[in-house]
């Protein structure tokens, strides 16, 4: 039988500066290489190598190989949503650059959440949705708001919301079949954004809608970064559509 959680080695991994900056790295759901990720953590190539080696032992990340190549991913979306929840209640690191700021506030306005949209972008994208009944709110509640009791900055295991009477034609518009998705994985999921303290959508729908957008080119990564930009075409296009 198993024990209780050892939550103080957890813990104890995440307090570390360089690992904490390799699983904020990972936080969007890629893979990416150990040399990609002591550029991330700002250490040597051999630090990073028993950085991940620990990461590993605990559980918070796996590894894949791709020829002589090895790609490191969290372990699943629940490690994201713990670095989420952690960066909600730990006080922000003091600014001593421009850089520094134009990086915080864009992770504010547009970001992934392992593997769907969240801040500013990933709110309004729900409240959109709710607005075109593509998704209804069951509790009473007025968009996006989250609910008293509702945990912060974490997936809830509730959400208020199911598919609505326009859901097929506006997830569609979106470039999401929903007759596609699979039952491997809940299709509809939510999380309280550690940003704007408003739900965001994510499970398997928010992470097809995610896919869609970047694949249209409506969404845009940031190079080495968590962060997204909404582009042109998708400023456009989601003002149409939602």
């Amino acid at each position: 039988m198993d024990g209780d959680a050892d939550v103080a080695r957890a813990a104890a991994l995440l307090a570390e500066p360089a690992r904490a900056k390799v699983l904020i790295a990972l936080a969007d759901g890629r893979a990416l290489p150990a040399s990609l990720l002591a550029t991330e953590a700002g250490v040597s190539p051999q630090t990073v190598s028993a950085h991940l080696h620990k990461l590993l032992d605990g559980g918070l990340l796996e590894m894949e190989r791709s020829g002589r190549h090895r790609y490191y991913r969290l372990a699943g979306p629940e490690v994201a949503e713990a670095v989420e929840a952690v960066a909600r209640i730990a006080r922000p690191q003091p600014i001593k650059s421009l850089r520094q700021s134009t990086k915080a506030a864009a992770l504010r306005e547009a970001r992934t959440c392992y593997d769907h949209l969240a801040g500013r972008l990933g709110v309004t994208l729900l409240e959109g949705l709710v607005r075109r009944n593509a998704l209804k709110r069951t509790d009473g509640g007025a968009g996006t708001e989250r609910r008293p009791d509702d945990p912060l900055a974490q997936q809830l295991p509730d959400g208020p919301y199911v598919l609505g009477p326009s859901a097929t034609e506006v997830f569609g518009e979106l470039g999401v079949d929903l007759s596609s998705q699979g039952s491997r994985r809940k299709l509809l999921r939510f999380c309280v954004d550690w940003s704007e303290q408003r739900h965001h959508l994510a499970g398997g729908l928010g992470a097809a809608v995610a896919h869609s957008l970047l694949e249209r080119d409506w969404v845009r990564r940031r190079p080495r970064q968590r962060a997204v930009d909404l582009t042109d075409a998708g400023r456009t296009g989601m003002s149409h559509l939602l």
